[in-house]
């Protein structure tokens, strides 16, 4: 047998090492984790998540873009859910998240209902993957299993938002760039992009499409004018009520292909929404998925399972929170 130090491996066996990597990790997560161990997790995490979604439905979008926003920080170790500190501001509190992300108490509810009964057990990481499926089940949209197993982090800062979230304003290159990075095609961008589907945007995040679009004081052209007058409408310019939100598709309690058919309406509201149609590649899955809302259902629950296995902490790695708000330590 050749023996060769890490450093100095052919290209292949670096790359094969990777993989191996890769699947041993995921491999650790498993459908039916908590079976043996607390077998009501599943069940508590979406009675909690159906009683929140009753007394408000917009918290379904929330749960979603929290798994998201978890996820693609540090991976899906639950650094999203942690508070700030005097002497570091968390992920929470970031440009990004804050106030825009919701559905904190969700997970609070849902992880001292698991404390009661399986103390130590469940991880903060999978009861935000479990609400995020069970949100979009809720509203509409596929249903799928959960590989559960992950383990919390310890760390997490808002300056760490920069370069692994999309700002709205991203157009087709950069977030095609920023999902490679995280591993995904660009059509699996495309296809979780569909998760705009659900849910609400304060008027900051589009404005700059409204009234002074590249630095020219006007609206921008490719906006649908009946859309921009009912956006003007609502976020008028100069505007200082943070309260103000706007549904983000013509169906923002629905989890469903509807936000691809807005987006060739010329109705995204995002410059992310509409810089789908600027390349060919990227319109012609937008026409797909309009055309085939069952296909992207599929592509949409299995990108998000992918997405729950980004990074994740295993085994001995991390810990298991018992306030999801702040680490044992």
């Amino acid at each position: 047998m050749i023996e060769m130090s890490p450093g100095k491996l052919s290209p292949v066996l670096a790359i094969l090492a990777v993989v191996l990597f890769r699947q041993s990790v995921h491999s650790q997560l498993q459908i039916g984790f908590y079976k043996y161990k607390c077998s009501l997790v599943e069940f508590i995490v979406k009675e909690e998540v159906t009683k929140a979604l009753i007394r408000d439905r917009g918290l379904a979008a929330g749960l979603l873009r929290m798994h998201f926003h978890d996820c693609f920080v540090r991976g899906c170790d639950a650094s999203i859910l942690l508070d700030s500190t005097p002497s570091s501001t968390a992920e929470k509190d970031s440009f990004a998240n804050n106030p825009s992300l919701r559905g904190y108490e969700v997970i609070d509810n849902a992880k001292a209902r698991l404390e009661a009964v399986c103390k130590g057990v469940v991880s903060c990481a999978d009861i935000v993957a479990f609400a995020a499926r069970d949100s979009i089940e809720i509203t509409g949209g596929p249903v799928y299993n959960v590989p559960a197993g992950r383990r919390d982090g310890r760390t997490s800062l808002a300056s760490e938002i920069t370069g692994n979230l999309p700002p709205p304003t991203f157009i087709v290159n950069q977030l095609t760039q920023l999902f490679a990075n995280k591993g995904f095609t660009q059509e699996e961008m495309v296809t979780l992009s569909g998760g705009h589907t659900i849910g609400r945007s304060h008027c900051t995040s589009f404005s700059n499409r409204l009234y002074n679009f590249s630095g020219t004081l006007m609206q921008d052209p490719s906006l649908d004018p009946r859309y921009t007058a009912m956006l003007k409408q609502k976020c008028p310019q100069g505007g200082t009520n943070p309260n103000v939100v706007v549904p983000m598709t013509s169906t923002p309690n629905i989890t469903d292909a509807g936000y691809y058919v807005d987006i060739l309406a010329n109705r995204g509201l995002f410059t992310s929404d509409h810089t789908l149609l600027t390349s060919p590649a990227t319109a012609y899955q937008v026409a797909q998925n309009a055309r085939n809302p069952m296909q992207w259902r599929a592509k949409f629950a299995a990108a998000m399972v992918k997405m729950g296995q980004l990074e994740v902490l295993t085994g001995t790695a991390g810990e298991i929170r018992a306030n999801c708000r702040v680490t044992n330590s």
